[in-house]
């Protein structure tokens, strides 16, 4: 299939474009590098010997994704183009929206432009908002607490309302967990701008010295240690379930909504004690106070994603550490770092 990736520049991006094209369809690439790097592609184009054709535009940018959508004729759309730091979304709410939930609807209306109504959308479990029964699973009703999150849900109405408009229209809705981990190489992997907002790549700056110590966000939790427990799924296993879900919509169509997760959760401690070990290095932390509107747990019902798409995360948390330690040990400074390379 001929596919667009929007954001294919970014963490997930770049590692679901490889893996597409591994699979054999031919992907171009749209992304404004906001918060990603163009040497991502030039690293996945040197993996998988192929080139991957890349336009630097803004998806909100209307005249630009027409003149893209006639030149590529895509039979598909991957979407993940937004963006995604939850406490900034609280500080600069509008530029959210506009990014994330405008920009979706200039995505949209060039796709319709030329019949192209094949879309996998990028959601996250944000959605499910603060549940306490655990696993979640996608018949929950949502209730998103942070604007990021809103955004995410209010995509997720407006192609449903799309699909239940025209049943022309195939829709993936994923709502995955907690990327983490590299490609195996150390040649692609998590670059995050300024300070990071999660937890692992978090962990691997202090240990490759570019933070002093690890902030854990509150002890007391209802948990086995008291740190907040999460799902977190290996990049390549994610990317592995979007590659599933583009050729499920080309074969059978209709609009989906699968989680992506491993359906087990690991506290913050725990992904400290891993991560020490896969790295060989301290990580020193310090207990601070909770952060506003962390849930205690949160952890994934996969099963849908199995029963429909034969797909299951099969990479657990060491591996996700060696990973992405052995792209930060690679990439101390990120791509910045070895821009020359």
């Amino acid at each position: 299939m001929k596919i667009l990736v929007t954001g294919g520049a970014g963490f997930i991006g770049s590692h679901s474009v490889l893996l597409l094209q591994e699979a054999g369809h031919d992907v171009t690439v749209v992304d404004n590098l906001s918060n990603s790097s163009p040497i991502a592609l030039d690293r996945v184009a040197e993996l998988t010997g192929r080139e991957v054709p890349f336009v630097h535009a803004d998806i909100r940018d209307r005249p630009v994704m027409d003149r893209v959508m006639e030149q590529v004729r895509p039979d598909g759309v991957i979407h993940f183009a937004g963006m995604k730091a939850v406490g900034e979304s609280a500080e600069i709410p509008l530029t959210y929206y506009e990014n994330n939930v405008a920009g979706t609807i200039s995505l949209l209306r060039a796709m319709e432009a030329v019949d192209c109504r094949t879309i996998v959308f990028s959601s996250s479990a944000t959605v499910y908002g603060e549940v306490d029964e655990m696993p979640l699973v996608e018949k929950l009703p949502l209730d998103a607490v942070n604007p990021y999150g809103r955004t995410k849900e209010q995509v997720e109405d407006i192609l449903a309302d799309v699909a239940a408009s025209d049943d022309r229209w195939n829709v993936a809705l994923l709502r995955y967990f907690n990327p983490v981990g590299a490609h195996p190489s150390g040649r692609i992997g998590e670059d995050p701008t300024g300070i990071p907002n999660n937890l692992m790549p978090f962990v691997a700056q202090v240990a490759v010295g570019r933070r002093e110590k690890l902030r854990v966000f509150g002890n007391d939790y209802p948990t086995p240690d008291g740190t907040g427990v999460r799902d977190y799924i290996h990049v390549m296993d994610l990317g592995q379930g979007h590659v599933a879900a583009i050729e499920y919509l080309a074969e059978h169509g209709g609009l989906h909504r699968w989680n992506l997760g491993t359906g087990r959760g690991y506290s913050v401690l725990e992904v400290r004690e891993a991560f020490e070990k896969a790295s060989g290095r301290p990580i020193p932390y310090e207990i601070v106070a909770r952060r506003p509107g962390d849930v205690a747990v949160s952890y994934a019902d996969p099963s849908s994603a199995l029963a429909d798409l034969g797909w299951a995360a099969t990479r657990g948390i060491d591996q996700m550490c060696r990973d992405h330690w052995h792209w930060q040990e690679q990439n101390p400074q990120g791509y910045e770092g070895t821009a020359q390379d």
